[in-house]
This record gives structure tokens, sequence and C-alpha cells, in this order.
């Protein structure tokens, strides 16, 4: 979401030497990477079905939006960078680019927060989350990211960059004011937000992983106890014959014998007494605590990548909208055009790394991209 796209010293087009070569190259590479990565995470879910989670589908969100700034965005902020920062396009589509721009990196960070919305809800809640279908809160948590963002981006949208008196060699936004509340919508609000919940999430899974071993250790203590009374006990020989019990048995397959129960006979005949057959014996496991033992565990697995996600979103659009928000609300503030430029930069390399760190994590993720690695050299 850069605020300028040029420098402000700079009111003649760029002769030949001007030209940012380097930031031409670089600019090509970031665009490949990013369309290339986010629609290998689009198809692998299109395609796989073990991929089709509800999680995944906030991660093709967030790949969505970050597809379409790499496709609408980026090429023109590039063409500006090589043009030694100087804007030479129609207004219009400068105002078109703002818009996009506002839109598009608001997305993508607030489809960042309804990840960590979604992991919370998933640990704090398990046994109601739907992890294979898109329940109605799942797709309000969906479309919310799109609605705020477009939201946010609707001033620019509206003409609120049509100033008069505008330096046509620049493409940025007029209003500081509106600098400022886009700022506010789109990063300093959804930051502590992600990160009260990922901090929520970390204890939540400790309390749990501490939780899991004492009830380890209460077990490990209870066979012991069950062992040294079975050894405080008199032997077998010593007692008394028991009772026959009482043994539901499965209904016979072959239609020569009676279904139902079996009970023993007691009318005082001698005979052989009746056999139980252990194998016919049932238990039914409690399906509650082996699910909340697997959705748990998968989550405590998943949880790995947060620190990898919250460090490099910070890296990234943290200097970012500092520097910009400083420049809109300090005019005696110098700040240098090419620091500008390179926490510009920085806020655009996260759309690049994002697929890579919803996926390199995910083994789903890795077979699929392997199988088509191995397609492909093949």
């Amino acid at each position: 979401m850069p605020a300028n796209l040029s420098s402000p010293d700079q009111t003649e087009a760029p002769r030949g030497d001007q030209h940012n070569y380097p930031a031409l190259l670089f600019g090509v590479l970031l665009i490949v990477v990013t369309v290339c990565g986010n629609v290998l995470v689009c198809v692998s879910v299109h395609t796989e079905k073990a991929l089709k989670t509800t999680t995944n589908y906030f991660i093709v969100s967030l790949a969505v939006a970050d597809l379409m700034l790499a496709v609408l965005v980026l090429p023109l902020f590039v063409y500006s960078e090589f043009q030694g920062g100087l804007w030479s396009l129609d207004m219009g589509v400068c105002d078109g680019l703002m818009t996009m721009d506002v839109m598009l990196c608001t997305a993508s960070i607030f489809n960042l927060c309804a990840i960590s919305i979604d992991r919370f809800i998933a640990v704090a809640v398990p046994l109601n989350y739907n992890r294979r279908r898109v329940d109605q809160r799942q797709t309000g948590l969906l479309a919310a990211p799109w609605a705020l963002a477009l939201a946010v981006a609707s001033p620019v949208m509206f003409g609120i960059n049509d100033v008069p008196g505008r330096d046509p060699g620049e493409c940025k936004l007029e209003n500081d004011d509106y600098v400022l509340y886009s700022s506010v919508c789109s990063f300093f609000i959804p930051c502590p937000i992600m990160l009260l919940l990922y901090c929520a999430m970390f204890r939540g899974l400790r309390q749990w992983e501490e939780a899991r071993r004492a009830k380890l250790r209460s077990s490990i203590q209870a066979c012991r106890k069950l062992q040294e009374a079975a050894a405080s006990l008199p032997p077998l020989a010593s007692l008394p014959p028991p009772l026959p019990p009482i043994i539901e048995r499965d209904p016979p397959e072959s239609g020569g014998e009676e279904a139902g129960p079996r009970r023993p006979s007691f009318d005082g005949r001698a005979g052989p007494r009746p056999s139980v057959i252990l194998t016919q014996v049932r238990f039914t496991a409690d399906p509650n605590r082996k699910k909340r033992a697997k959705i748990n565990g998968r989550e405590r697995k998943a949880m790995r990548v947060l620190p990898v996600v919250v460090g490099t979103f910070l890296f990234c659009w943290t200097p970012f909208f500092v520097v910009h928000t400083l420049r809109a609300r300090c005019s005696t503030c110098t700040v240098p055009p090419g620091l500008v430029s390179v926490v510009t930069w920085l806020g655009y390399i996260n759309s690049a790394l994002n697929p890579i760190i919803y996926t390199v994590f995910n083994t789903e993720f890795r077979k699929f991209f392997k199988k088509c690695f191995h397609s492909c050299c093949t």
C-alpha cells in the first residue's frame, strides 16, 4: 500500500541512465515467484482431496489476495520504480492503482488475521470445530477480510485522491488523514489481535500438554497400584470356583442356532462347566476422547509454524506502516526516498513469502509440490 510511488524532488522524465534496472529485475522475479507460489497453492487445494480442509480454504483466500496483488499492482509499481520513481501514466490509472493496492494489501493482512482466529477456534473448541466442511461461522470469517478491505479502500474509490493542484509526476495517497486511517485499520488494529490470539494459543497448548502429562502420570500410578494389589491376592488354586458369567454373545451367522444371549443352566445335572470365549467380549472406546486427542495433537503440530508466521509478518509490514504513518503525521520529518522504497518492497515481499510459510510445514502440501515438480521434470 505505497503512499508514494515517486520521489518529491523528481519533476522531469528520467533519462536513460536513470532507469533502475536492478529494481526491474528484482520486480519481475518477485512477480514470478508470487504468482507461481500462490497459483500452486490454489491448484493444490482444488485438486487434492486431502487438502480440502477449512484451514486450507483460509490459506486459499490469502493466496487469492496475494495473487491479485502480484497481477494488478506489482507490474505498475515495478514500472514506476524502473522509471526512477516518476509516474508517467494517466492519473486515473494512478487512482485505480491506489485503490487496488490499499484493498489487496489490506485483504492480505486481514486474511492473516482471519487465519489466526480460525486457528484459535480450532485450539480453544476443537470438538466443535468443523475441519472438513465450511459452516456458517467460517463462511463469515472468510468473507470478512474482503468486506473490510473494500471498506478501507472505498474512500480512494470515491475520489478522495482527486485533489486540485495535484502533481502529475507523483502517484500517491494525497490525503494524510486517510493514510493514518488506512494504516490503523490495515495494521495497527489487526496486528495486536493476531499477537493476542497466537499468545492465547501457545498458552492453551502449553496447558493441554501439562494436563496430558499429569493424566499420563496418574495412569501410570494407577497401573502400579493395580499390580501391587494383584500381587497381594492369594493364589488362584485356593479360590473357590467362580460361577460362570453371563456373557452377551453375537447372533450366530448360521440359522441352526438360536440368536440372543446364552445363559448357563443350573439344574444340578452333571456336565462340563460352560467355557467363556474371550474373543466374544467387545469393548467400546470413548470416541470423544480419541477425537480430542487426535485434534489436539494435530493442532499442536501446526502451532510450530506460528513463530515463523508472526516473525515474518512483523518483519515485512511493521517498517512499512511506521514509515508511512510518520511521513503522514510529521511534516517536518525528513524520510529518505530510498527508505520509502525499501519498506514498500519489503511489504510486497510478504505476498511471496506467505505461500511458502503456510505450505512448507504442511505434509500434504509438500507431497503435492513434490509430485508436481517430479511430473514437470520427467
